[in-house]
């Protein structure tokens, strides 16, 4: 495994215009992923996650939110030079974490409902891109043990699929330590579990730095947490500004929330905003 040389990062991308989504084959180094196999089921066991019950996180489906205040190995995830690197070519460089959270479909799991993750969004279809999520492989993926299904090409759609409908889809099938990656228009779904194993898969979603993010990262966070990120990790939970403008404290970046007291005058510290460049 090593990181995507620019043809193959070329083919993937070509995919996600096209089809909406990818898959990054082997794209996970074998030790991240069973730590992270190892760090989840000691979660899932000392918070006693339970399914919740609906139609959407599912009756047989265990779900662990906000990972990255639970554990120094959940920062790895949302930097990885595999993923993070395509996820902005969706979006763009002043993209954010959306939600980091666990998705474990139990044996006997039916099928989630059809849906696109920005459906909520009232703005019309198609638009640019508002979110980008990938789902990491932590188990083999099958169609038998619940893979993510999908609708290739739904993300150029001038709609979003109404929630409950069947429609025809396909199983991305892929193996441990591989990654799907898909943009928020794209209309697909957990598939259903007839094996006797889990299926478990790490949902590390994004957003672009104008839209509100699914969790709040700066509320969920700890800031004594957040302030051990490094500098890109930092950024993306939302310690940045987007484009000059968006996210700033009354012309600072918000990472100086989470750094000490600097010698340096109050106007070094000041985020060069788009009104300055204004005449």
């Amino acid at each position: 495994m090593g990181v995507l040389d620019t043809t193959t990062f070329a083919e993937h991308t070509k995919r996600l215009d096209e089809d909406g989504y990818t898959i990054v084959e082997d794209a996970i180094e074998a030790e991240l992923v069973d730590g992270l196999a190892t760090e989840l089921r000691d979660l899932e066991t000392f918070l006693d996650v339970q399914p919740a019950g609906n139609s959407f996180e599912g009756a047989r489906t265990l779900r662990v939110y906000n990972l990255l205040a639970l554990g120094r190995i959940w920062e790895r995830v949302p930097v990885h030079p595999n993923v993070l690197p395509l996820v902005e070519n969706v979006l763009d460089p002043g993209c954010l974490i959306s939600s980091l959270s666990s998705i474990t479909i139990l044996p006997d799991e039916v099928a989630q409902p059809i849906h696109a993750d920005d459906q909520l969004l009232p703005i019309p279809k198609p638009h640019v891109p508002t979110v980008c999520n990938s789902m990491w492989a932590l188990t083999d993926f099958t169609e038998a043990n619940g893979a993510t299904r999908i609708v290739p090409g739904s993300h150029l759609y001038d709609h979003s699929p109404d929630y409950g409908h069947p429609y025809e889809s396909i199983a991305a099938e892929m193996p441990r330590g591989s990654v799907l990656i898909w943009h928020g228009s794209l209309w697909h779904g957990g598939g259903a579990n007839t094996t006797d194993a889990p299926r478990v898969g790490v949902a590390m979603n994004y957003c672009a730095g104008f839209i509100r993010q699914q969790e709040n990262q700066q509320l969920g966070i700890p800031r004594e947490v957040a302030a051990r990120f490094e500098p890109r990790l930092r950024e993306l939970v939302g310690y940045s500004v987007y484009n000059a403008l968006v996210g700033h404290i009354n012309k600072h970046s918000p990472v100086e929330m989470l750094d000490a007291v600097s010698d340096a005058p109050v106007d070094d510290q000041y985020v060069s905003m788009v009104w300055d460049a204004l005449p």
